[in-house]
């Protein structure tokens, strides 16, 4: 599982690297109170890595977080000489 890991880094690594040198043109970002000047490919990079994270944040907020607490509540329930019901052998390869 890290070699996958480490070639989806190494591939995402060169499709900014890709995208960075295609799109060298320089451009101004005017936000109003401020400008901000950089390149393209940049401003491109910037914007695909900024919704990436705020996805994450969104799931990890709205899925994960609760499903954790409903997991707590659910141990807690249970009782502790309860038989555990055997887990199934597929590990979702």
């Amino acid at each position: 599982m890290n070699v996958a890991r480490l070639l989806i880094l190494l591939a995402v690594l060169v499709a900014g690297l890709v995208i960075g040198a295609l799109n060298s043109q320089d451009m101004t970002l005017n936000l109003g109170f401020t400008a901000i000047h950089s390149s393209t490919g940049l401003a491109i990079t910037v914007a695909l890595l900024t919704g990436a994270i705020l996805g994450a944040g969104l799931v990890l907020v709205g899925l994960v977080i609760p499903l954790y607490s409903r997991l707590r509540k659910a141990q807690k329930a249970a009782p502790a000489d309860a038989p555990v019901a055997p887990s199934s052998t597929f590990d979702g390869r």
